[in-house]
């Protein structure tokens, strides 16, 4: 057993969609041990990202306004110009139109790790998180 605890893992998810980002929230705390912080807006989401360090995104694909394919663009920008240069974490997507083309061009971009076709169920999303973030633990 390491003295270290290893830190929990956070997670940054964007939906507009408030009540399913409640739902999505309470999810992962109770089965994943990790921190979770949502925002309906992408525009305050972006700013969390600068504040505060990630291990996985989860963005809704379409959004009014700015896209979470243009969102997870934006911040790799800002990452990549930042000193020392800050490692983008993977993001993934979100979408009821996941077979639409735009959808499967981003996910042929680095650092997208997969996309998540809405209605979903929850297993399936932390399917995918555990395969974006093979380090994440399950709570006990």
């Amino acid at each position: 057993m390491s003295a270290v605890a290893a830190e929990p893992k956070r997670i940054l998810i964007v939906d507009d969609d408030v009540a399913l980002l409640r739902v999505v929230r309470e999810a992962l705390v109770a089965s994943l041990r990790c921190e979770v912080d949502t925002s309906p807006k992408p525009e305050y989401a972006f700013e969390l990202s600068l504040k505060k360090k990630y291990d996985l995104l989860i963005f809704d694909f379409q959004m009014p306004m700015i896209d979470g394919a243009m969102l997870f663009f934006l911040i790799g920008k800002v990452y990549q110009n930042s000193h020392p240069v800050r490692e983008v974490p993977p993001l993934l997507l979100i979408s009821g139109k996941a077979e639409e083309a735009r959808a499967q061009e981003v996910l042929k971009e680095p650092g997208v790790a997969g996309l998540v076709a809405k209605p979903f169920a929850i297993n399936r999303l932390l399917e995918k998180i555990k395969e974006a973030v093979p380090t994440i633990q399950s709570a006990a």
